[in-house]
């Protein structure tokens, strides 16, 4: 048997892989940006409204689990199958959930769509990992968040799109914010299958089924309650029992993972690597700040600045700006000089400075000014995010980069739905109660007296406002004239101030565990080359 020889891809060749790979990232990142303005039309015609969080927990749980099952069943057996059977996984899922009938079927849809995705973004960096080597990987990786900046902006745009057309082509208009999947994931099922040819050197492995069965078992309960516990009650009986089951799931996982050593899923030898411990850490504790960020700076725009969800996607430009820059700049810099510790640290210095300037923006604070912010915060994501990869994926042998591509992800994933749940249950309890006080602070003052003596209907319009009802629904500021519903946007951002301080001391804490990244020589081999190399010594070493 002849061993593939080292392969050396052309810069062409390369931009030509990484745009089937861009089209496959493409797919994951639209889909998540484009439900955002669409899924209250897509709760309200299923009659659903009750049960949207389902959608979202559902599609995030597969997605969560999936993802380092592809790292590692790619590094067995090759990357383009598994590549092109996570796009097709999406493809059909999507298609399933533009027919679903009500909203149980769209979540079991969506749990579908989770599985596909799971494999589009650990395994496109994988791949990239393969094929260039790591001096120069991060100008590559700097289009794929060129990828999620484009997406983050077309997504409200379409997603409302579809959502406020009542038909397109004889077919609810929401319902094509899943069929506009099938076309996108067809084309890049078509360019991976024609472009990707890597060479791949079958290695035996066992594969770590009891580590995949006890992570799903750890797992689901507690991303479930991550998701749900607000409405179910953080310490009501079904939170309590997912917490247990999640404990005795992850308990199974480490002994499994113990037991498999190198072939395990997520290999405790393979966290034991001081880069691989920093970066997945750092990538949990980055995730946490930058969802708490991400989710409530639109929320901020729409109920602040009274900012329809498409004109709120439009404003969020200047932060997908500062996340290109970022990574194209540190990129670029990347591989003139072979460094790369410093740009995790700058990044998380920016990241610690933007969302400390974010507590400080109040209901009065010109728009620009958040913005600036926002381009900021960017900055520190793009300087942060595509380094971590490059120094795990460098300091790994090439046999186990998706393995350790799909470490970096699931942590960074794992730490954005801890995230949000974090944030989202500080946010709903702090805000009653800001309101109220926004609201008692008000009613003393000539100009909300004179308002409310003006038009006495908005005396009722008040009472929603100050009640439990308010959260629920905020559609009615719209019928509030400006000197009444000040206060209540005045709560709003006292409340917001409060989640950004808490992701402020979480990415401090981000910072410190960035300072312990070492800084390891870049190699100027890809994986591949590595790979083919090493496997060519074995024969040449055998019987000579």
């Amino acid at each position: 048997m002849t061993h593939a020889e080292p392969v050396e891809f052309t810069h062409r060749q390369i931009l030509t892989v990484l745009g089937g790979l861009m089209m496959g990232m493409f797919l994951a990142a639209l889909d998540q940006t484009i439900m955002a303005t669409a899924t209250r039309t897509i709760a309200d015609d299923l009659r659903g409204f009750d049960l949207q969080a389902w959608a979202t927990t559902a599609f995030l749980i597969t997605s969560t689990i999936s993802t380092p099952l592809y790292g590692k069943l790619s590094d067995i057996y090759g990357r383009r199958p598994f590549f092109l059977l996570a796009i097709g996984i999406f493809v059909v899922g999507s298609f399933l959930c533009g027919l679903s009938g009500d909203m149980w079927q769209l979540a079991a849809f969506r749990a579908i769509q989770g599985l596909g995705a799971g494999g589009l973004m650990s395994l496109s960096l994988s791949i990239i990992g393969d094929i260039v080597p790591p001096r120069e990987r991060a100008k590559y990786q700097g289009f794929f968040l060129a990828v999620f900046g484009t997406a983050s902006v077309l997504g409200p745009i379409l997603g409302g799109f579809f959502a406020g057309a009542d038909t397109i082509l004889g077919t609810d208009g929401w319902r094509w914010v899943f069929y506009i999947n099938v076309p996108v994931g067809l084309a890049a099922m078509a360019v991976v299958a024609r472009v990707l040819h890597l060479p791949h050197h079958r290695v035996e492995h066992r594969i770590d089924w009891p580590g995949a069965l006890t992570l799903i078992i750890g797992l689901v309960p507690l991303l479930t309650v991550a998701e749900q516990g607000r409405d179910w009650g953080w310490d009501s009986g079904r939170s309590i029992l997912c917490y247990v089951i999640g404990a005795v799931g992850l308990t199974g996982f480490v002994l499994a993972e113990r037991a498999y050593k190198d072939e395990a899923l997520l290999p405790l030898a393979l966290l034991g690597k001081r880069t691989v411990a920093v970066g997945v850490t750092a990538s949990t504790i980055l995730g946490m700040a930058m969802f708490g960020g991400l989710m409530t700076v639109p929320l901020y725009l729409q109920i602040v600045k009274g900012s329809s969800a498409t004109l709120a996607g439009l404003q969020m430009i200047p932060f997908v700006v500062g996340i290109m820059g970022g990574s194209i700049i540190s990129g670029q810099l990347i591989s003139k000089t072979g460094r790369y510790r410093i740009f995790p640290i700058v990044g998380s210095v920016f990241m610690v400075i933007s969302l400390f300037l974010f507590s400080l923006i109040g209901a009065d604070t010109p728009l620009w000014r958040t913005m600036l912010v926002m381009v900021l915060m960017g900055l520190g994501l793009g300087s942060n995010m595509q380094p971590m990869i490059t120094a795990v994926q460098n300091a790994v042998s090439p046999r186990e980069i998706g393995t350790a591509t799909g470490a970096v992800t699931f942590f960074r994933s794992m730490g954005g739905t801890l995230g949000t749940a974090i944030f989202l249950s500080v946010l709903f309890n702090v805000l009653p109660g800001n309101i109220r006080d926004a609201y008692a602070s008000a009613r003393v003052t000539p100009e909300f007296q004179q308002a409310l003596a003006a038009d006495p209907a908005q005396a009722e319009l008040l009472k929603t406002a100050t009640g439990g009802a308010g959260l629920a629904d905020t559609s009615f500021l719209n019928q509030l004239t400006d000197v009444i519903a000040h206060p209540f946007k005045v709560g709003f951002a006292e409340s917001v101030h409060v989640v950004y301080l808490i992701a402020f001391f979480v990415m401090l804490l981000g910072l410190i565990v960035v300072f312990f990244l070492p800084e390891l020589p870049l190699s100027q081999r890809s994986a591949q080359q590595a790979r083919a190399e090493d496997a060519l010594q074995a024969t040449g070493d055998g019987p000579a």
